[in-house]
Formats: C-alpha cells, structure tokens, sequence
C-alpha cells in the first residue's frame, strides 16, 4: 500500500459586519510549494465564510491526500471532531433544531472522505505567519466585495 501524498492547509474566514461582506482564504502546502485560494460573498457570515473556506480547500485537491489542517475557528474544529457525527444521526440536526449552516457542514462532510485528515486549532493572532497569511487573504478578498 503506497503512502497518502502529503498537504498541509491553513484557512480563515471574515466578515465585517457580521453578517455583512464576508471573504475567506486557504493556503495548501505540498512540499514547498504553496497555493493560495481565495473567495468572498456581499452578504454571509464569519461562520459560513470559516466553512467554506475548508470546502474550498479540500474541492482543490485533485486526488486523496494526508492533510494536516489548521483553523482558528473552533466552530470549524469542534463542528467537524466533536458535533458532526451526532448531526448526521439526527438527519443534519441540532438536539434543539435547525442546524445553522448545513449546506456547508454537508459539503465539507462529503468532500473530507477521501482524505485522511488531521485537524488542528490555532490560537488567532498569535504569530503564526501562515494563519496571518490567510486571515489577510480572506480580509483582502472581503474588501473587494463590499
């Protein structure tokens, strides 16, 4: 059996207000090389532009891979290591109703399949270069929407 290549991903999101003019961005690193994505959306949310920043890093993935993920959201980290199993159980529902964001938690559940995915939280504004990267990415594609 022959190894998983390796990528290493970094996204954000923002909106301001929020809801308002949301961006988000990602940055993929395969040895060395790095690919940055970036996107935006004139009316969203901070948590729908986290989600779909991690969707749109893993649709870029042509093939499976062994991915090493980081997000400053625990939205995203608790939502996909901690609630989605439970949400899907209850047919994509909260234990007090409606699931916020669905589309995006079934789109980002379908497309991490394939992939063998370690998840990763990182403490915001904290100095690591890479999250300062994609959190401007996602401020700089947010300013261009509004």
């Amino acid at each position: 059996m022959t190894s998983l290549p390796r990528v290493t991903i970094y996204t954000d999101g923002s909106c301001e207000p929020n809801p308002g003019a949301g961006g988000w961005a990602a940055l993929l690193i395969f040895d060395g090389r790095e690919i940055p994505i970036s996107g935006a959306d004139p009316q969203t949310t901070n948590n729908r532009m986290e989600l779909t920043a991690a969707v749109e890093a893993f649709y870029a993935l042509p093939e499976p891979h062994q991915v090493n993920f980081y997000t400053d959201s625990e939205y995203l980290k608790r939502g996909i290591s901690e609630w989605l199993p439970t949400w899907r159980e209850r047919n994509w529902r909260r234990k007090g109703g409606k699931l916020a964001n669905v589309d995006l938690w079934k789109a980002l559940d379908a497309s991490i399949q394939q992939h063998q995915v370690t998840w990763h939280w990182i403490r915001a504004h904290a100095g690591n270069p890479n999250n300062q990267r994609v959190d401007w990415l996602a401020r700089q594609a947010m300013r261009g929407k509004r």
